[in-house]
């Protein structure tokens, strides 16, 4: 067995959420570091190991979930830490960095904390839909308990301290994922882009900075946390997330009444590939599943599940779909098992 059963629990944007025909998911993050370690590419080895265990020690003293899930991330396979990539439990950089570092998440996986990754702490809350203001409070709750236990890096001039001087301030990073397959074919993507970047806001791909957008899922974030209070920063994000939501909402009526045709033949197309090809790629099923995603959100597929669609666009990924088969896979063999297991969840009922 590759993946322990706890790494195949529950997403948060595997649910149902307010807003959800657009915004998949909410994710807060807030960056900490303590008095007395440098940030963490300063440490050697022993020290790196001395304060995860001292971070990890003060994560289950404060009792922030009955079913806490701890994982020193030097000690599993590549597999392993891909999966937890994939799900967003932890970023690229813990997924790739040596040496001891850790997660820490709650087997519902509604929050993760990494140790010694770029800063100290990153405390990571998940919602499904559009939901900030609620999963920036759950993670305050999270930080007040670790604060009460740990000795913050904080100045009276600057805020809490961190590695990267555009966290410096609140430490806070909220980020939507959003769903815009119509802003996507009307050619808006741009003109979004350039609006989120006058109010102090940028769009990245799925998994954040340094990543494409794929299956026409983008993340909006606020791009600074200096010189902004958590609240400004909160309203910030909210207002110009329910007018992305609303702009793309016009651009999907748009499409249906103006180009029906065309999109009911992409979305059937789309269902066609996805029951029948015998090699499909990453990148292309993600693209297949949002055309459908589309589709059943226009009412043109009533037949087909939303929420069985967010399960495929995860377990879909190499490691995900790695993890399925327990086994490492190449590319080739990815994407014939990825058609293969593809073909037998959209099988038509009549089948």
């Amino acid at each position: 067995m590759l993946v322990p059963r706890e790494f195949r629990g529950p997403d948060a944007w595997n649910r149902k959420g307010q807003n959800s025909d657009v915004a998949i998911s909410t994710r807060v993050r807030v960056a900490r570091n303590i008095w007395g370690f440098p940030f963490p590419l300063r440490l050697d080895e022993e020290a790196k190991e001395r304060l995860h265990r001292k971070l990890v020690e003060a994560i289950e003293g404060a009792l922030l979930a009955t079913d806490l899930i701890t994982l020193d991330l030097a000690d599993i396979p590549e597999i392993q830490r891909q999966l937890l990539w994939e799900r967003n439990l932890i970023s690229r950089e813990a997924m790739k960095l040596s040496g001891h570092r850790g997660v820490c998440w709650s087997a519902t996986q509604q929050f993760s904390i990494m140790t010694v990754e770029e800063d100290h702490l990153r405390i990571q809350v998940l919602r499904a839909g559009l939901a900030a203001p609620e999963a920036l409070h759950a993670a305050f709750e999270v930080d007040a308990r670790l604060d009460a236990r740990l000795n913050y890096a904080w100045s009276k001039d600057l805020g809490f301290l961190t590695a990267c001087p555009t966290n410096t301030g609140t430490g806070l990073r909220i980020s939507v994922m959003l769903h815009v397959p119509a802003l996507v074919r009307a050619g808006q993507m741009e003109k979004v882009n350039k609006a989120c970047a006058e109010v102090g806001l940028t769009v990245r791909g799925h998994h954040g900075e340094g990543t494409k957008a794929l299956g026409d899922v983008v993340q909006l974030s606020n791009q600074r946390t200096l010189g902004s209070t958590e609240e400004e920063l909160l309203a910030n994000v909210q207002a110009m997330t329910g007018k992305v939501i609303e702009y793309e909402r016009l651009m999907r009526e748009k499409l249906l009444s103006e180009s029906r045709n065309t999109l009911e033949d992409q979305v059937f197309r789309s269902l066609g590939t996805l029951r029948y090809a015998r090699k499909l790629n990453f990148e292309e099923t993600q693209g297949l599943l949002s055309t459908v995603r589309l589709g059943v959100h226009l009412n043109l597929l009533p037949g087909v599940p939303l929420e069985g669609l967010s399960e495929l666009q995860i377990l879909t990924q190499p490691g995900h779909l790695q993890a399925l088969h327990d086994k490492p896979m190449d590319a080739d063999d990815r994407d014939i098992a990825r058609a293969t297991w593809l073909r037998e969840r959209f099988q038509p009922e009549s089948n």
